[in-house]
Formats: C-alpha cells, structure tokens, sequence
C-alpha cells in the first residue's frame, strides 16, 4: 500500500475483530434510500446528491441539483506503474469533498446512471472512510428506479456549489494491506471475500486480470447481490448468500476484487447485515504486481488450506 493512504491502512500485525473495527456499522436502515424519500428531500440544503456515471450519462439526464462524480474525483492520482484505485490521503478526501458542497451535517445520496452499481458502492465506502459513513445513503436501483417511480430527470447543470466544511475525524481505518490479508485472512472473527466472478475466483480468468484467489478467500460475486433491476437484494436473500460464503454473525468481512472497486458492493452489503468491513484497497492489482501466490482450482495449483474453524 502506498504511503498517500497509510492513515487509512490497518496495521498488518493487529488481528481485527468486529469489537476492534470501530463505530461501524451505521444503522442498515440509513443505508438505502428509496425514490420517494429522496424525492421529499430534494428542497433539503443539507441534502447532497452525487451522481455516478459517464459524463454522457449525466448530460442526458441527471436528478434535480445533482452533482456528477467521477471515481478519479475522489482517489489518489495515479502513478506509473502503480495501482489503479486507492483513496486519497485523508487532508486530500476532505478538500474534494468539500468542493462538492459536502459540510459538517450533509446528508449524501449517492445515485448511479446506467448501471454503474459499483462505481457507486466505491463512492459510498469512499465517504464511509471520509467518516460520513452514517449520512451517505445509496438510492437503491439508481436514476432507473427514480424515473420508474415517475420522477423527472433534468438536464440542467446544478446551481454553483457553495463550499462545505468537514471537520469531524474521518473513520477508524477500513482499508488493508497485502499484510494484513495475509496475516488474517484465516482468522477467528474474520471472513475474506473475493467478490469477482466465479471465473476469475475459480480460474482460468481471462487476459490482464487474475486466474485464481487468495488462499483463505471465499467467492461472493458482486454483481450476486442486487436484483435485475439492479436494486439491492433484500435482506434475508443477503443473508443466505453470505452464509453460503462462510460469514458468520459476528465477522468482520474484509473484501477485495480487481482494484478494490467490486468489492464495495460486497462490503455494503455486509454492513447492511451488520458486519464490520474492512477493504483490502490494492485488491488483485496489487497482489498481482507482488507476485504473491494464488490457489486456482483448474489448474491444480495452490490449496486453500482447512476452513479456519474446521467447519467451512
């Protein structure tokens, strides 16, 4: 992990369990906003609304007053030959978001265009470590669903953005390094979730992406947890889904993907069942480019060892 994000960073030698996780989760409740909340929100000043897509995207049509939001708004710039995603340094995160109009008392719904559902997931853990994690709420199903419950979209650029002011402490960390997953991916309390596709988990993968998992890791794919129309599964469906994937109450889920971006599906998902969260921000890219080994079933290579409690 780079220097720029070592605030964010959970020390490799200090085994995190839930109690150890900090004031996390917020309550599921204020995870997920519908349509018509939103819509009775809108004339709220403290109500910021970020919106997530192509710029193509936003320029068609957007929410009354919402503010487009690239990924690369709010991570680190990157380096030649460095990862593809990482948050930013903490002063950094704090100025961007304070360019957007995000202050001490926002409330921030974070909606997606088309169906950029874990671009949007990376901006509400974004924010969660920013320390806002109890007031960002993400619009469950998107611009979709607010335009299927018969709201108007706009194409209307938003009124100038009055700078905010943050000033409460930014989250105990939620990011973790190739250390730290190697140290605790088969510890008592912790679960690792690789959230790609199973074939990437499984192998063979495909060309530029990796072939096989972290040893310890268990595959909840991120694209299984929200419905056709990209909504969020209900609870009691979440919770069958990280039960088939060996989280049990109580864990802490650590999640990584390709670039730590996927796995935020993942991870608010968890936090919607009351896990703790941690995000192993490098993910594959950096595992990869360490050359740390890989457990790939189809071709014999690598094993993940027995389940951490002799039962998974």
């Amino acid at each position: 992990m780079l220097a720029h994000v070592r605030r964010f960073v959970v020390i490799a030698s200090v085994v995190t369990t839930a109690g150890a996780a900090g004031a996390q989760p917020a309550d599921p409740e204020d995870l997920l906003i519908t349509p018509s909340q939103l819509a009775r929100q809108l004339g709220n000043p403290k109500t910021v609304v970020l919106h997530v897509s192509a710029r193509e995207d936003y320029d068609a049509g957007h929410i009354a007053g919402a503010r487009f939001v690239e990924l690369r708004d709010l991570s680190a710039p990157r380096q030649e030959g460095g990862l593809a995603l990482e948050l930013p340094d903490e002063a950094t995160l704090r100025q961007r978001l304070e360019r957007l109009g995000i202050a001490d008392g926002s409330t921030v719904v974070v909606a997606f265009g088309a169906d950029w559902v874990s671009p949007a997931t990376r901006v509400v853990f974004t924010l969660h470590a920013a320390g806002l994690g109890s007031r960002t709420r993400l619009l469950d199903g998107g611009t979709a669903a607010w335009k299927r419950a018969g709201h108007p979209l706009t194409t209307e650029a938003p009124p100038a953005v009055v700078r905010g002011t943050l000033t409460e402490p930014a989250q105990r960390p939620l990011v973790v390094n190739y250390e730290w997953v190697q140290a605790n991916a088969r510890a008592p309390g912790v679960r690792l979730i690789d959230a790609r596709a199973p074939m990437f988990f499984q192998g063979p993968g495909m060309r530029d992406h990796g072939a096989g998992h972290i040893a310890g890791a268990t595959n909840i794919p991120f694209n299984s947890l929200v419905d056709d129309s990209l909504r969020i599964l209900p609870t009691e469906e979440l919770r069958r889904k990280f039960a088939a994937g060996g989280v049990l109450p109580g864990d802490t889920v650590a999640a990584y993907c390709h670039i730590g971006q996927q796995a935020t599906v993942v991870l608010l998902a968890a936090r919607l069942l009351g896990h703790h969260v941690l995000l192993y921000d490098g993910s594959m890219d950096d595992w990869e480019k360490r050359g740390l080994p890989l457990v790939n079933p189809t071709r014999g290579q690598g094993g993940g060892g027995p389940p951490r409690d002799g039962t998974r």
